[in-house]
């Protein structure tokens, strides 16, 4: 069991806490899930680490997807969801020919990169909303970034959140249509891993383990979300993925 975990009791407990993380991040606040992210990709090959926690953001998409069963935009789904796919085929050949350090320094960057837009979103001044993300070229440029980065890095939270933002639904929908659309692509994105040979028996065994605390995350999150200040937590989120994200690039 230990093997799966890391090989080490330290290991599995940095596991054991970005299985929180991800359960948390699904029911809470998408951006923290990077963390969980960055510390997967410290602890395994970077190739593998994007199969592995693939499992685990399945699990926690599901367990979001129970809480918020009732509160997505299928209309927003329907619109993007065409235009993930070759976002997806661009990550998988970028997969196919990068080296694993090339891999790990550039998860690294991608998140950065994603931080950045995640701050452009949270602070910028507040606007009404328009119709512009329902344009033809501003859903595939979106769909399409998110394909790519959710296939390369498993990070595509801030694309989709700068998409979300532009539509102006209120924050219960913008989380369950969150929750919807990433179980969907996650899943799809399931054959991609298997093909290139990055998912192996383990990392379902590692899922399974690591599963309860899955769900115990997303039930802290969907808990605490509705008690706290969303602009303070969003900082603490933040300055934390930065954090992880740099250490990738080192």
């Amino acid at each position: 069991m230990l093997e799966l975990l890391g090989g080490s009791l330290v290991a599995a407990l940095v596991m054991g806490f970005a299985a929180i993380v991800i359960g948390f991040s699904k029911t809470a606040l998408g951006g923290l899930s990077v963390v969980s992210i960055a510390i997967f990709a410290t602890i395994l090959p970077a190739k593998e680490s994007t199969a592995a926690i693939l499992l685990l953001l399945i699990v926690g998409d599901l367990v979001a997807v129970w809480h918020y069963r009732h509160d997505a935009d299928w209309s927003l789904i329907r619109r993007l969801l065409p235009a993930v796919l070759p976002g997806l085929l661009l990550g998988t050949f970028f997969l196919q020919v990068v080296s694993d350090s090339v891999l790990r320094r550039s998860i690294g960057g991608v998140l950065l990169v994603l931080l950045l837009l995640q701050l452009l979103v949270k602070w910028r001044s507040v606007a009404p909303a328009s119709s512009a993300h329902e344009h033809r070229v501003a859903v595939w440029i979106a769909g399409t970034g998110v394909g790519f980065a959710t296939m390369t890095a498993n990070a595509a939270g801030a694309v989709m959140t700068l998409y979300l933002s532009a539509s102006g639904i209120e924050k219960r929908r913008f989380i369950g249509t969150n929750a919807w659309f990433f179980l969907i692509v996650n899943l799809v994105k399931v054959p991609f891993s298997v093909g290139l040979g990055l998912m192996h028996w383990a990392d379902l065994g590692r899922a399974g383990l690591l599963a309860p605390l899955i769900l115990l995350g997303g039930i802290l999150g969907y808990a605490i979300i509705r008690r706290i200040s969303q602009r303070r937590f969003d900082v603490a989120v933040l300055l934390a993925s930065a954090v992880a994200a740099t250490a990738l690039l080192l």
